[in-house]
């Protein structure tokens, strides 16, 4: 049965380029000035600022955060992430997403928790929880998983097809 459920879900993966992250984005481009840990980026004043500064927005965070990630810098990442609201679901979900990638599970998961908690409806904390959920073996939760982003609208998202792809073959995303 399995090896049928895996073919179906194969069969139907688009043959396209996945975005990063949930919805219809992009992954998101290289940055084109490279701040030392802990800064961002800020467009307005075109400098490095601290991540804490008051001028940036939690969409200006949450953007350099999703480039931090995307390259690998996770714990760069995570100190931007702690000048995030402490409740922001998108904050939640990249603090689980680093931790599940530094091999930390039981943080990644609870951190997931906590951000489908704040909104349920947040389909890429449960695309990435659900990529845990495959990297340990775990198919019929994954499965579960995959169901509720369908039943919050998130079929033909970039959340839905990356976990359709690891259920299918057993490799997750790395952003």
């Amino acid at each position: 049965m399995r090896v049928l459920v895996t073919c179906a879900l194969a069969l139907t993966l688009p043959t396209g380029v996945f975005a990063a992250g949930g919805g219809d984005e992009t992954a998101p481009p290289k940055p084109a000035v490279s701040c030392e840990s802990g800064m961002v980026y800020d467009k307005k004043t075109k400098k490095c600022v601290t991540a804490k500064d008051s001028r940036l927005s939690p969409d200006d965070l949450y953007e350099t955060v999703r480039r931090l990630a995307y390259a690998g810098k996770y714990q760069d990442a995570q100190l931007v992430l702690a000048a995030m609201p402490a409740q922001d679901d998108r904050a939640l979900t990249y603090m689980g997403f680093t931790h599940r990638k530094m091999g930390n599970d039981a943080e990644s998961m609870a951190f997931y928790t906590r951000a489908l908690k704040v909104n349920p409806a947040n389909i890429l904390a449960r695309s990435y929880m659900a990529q845990g959920m495959v990297e340990q073996g775990n198919i019929a939760d994954a499965m579960a998983e995959l169901r509720a982003i369908r039943s919050y609208g998130g079929e033909g998202t970039w959340a839905e097809a990356s976990l359709r792809t690891a259920i299918a073959t057993g490799q997750t995303f790395n952003y």
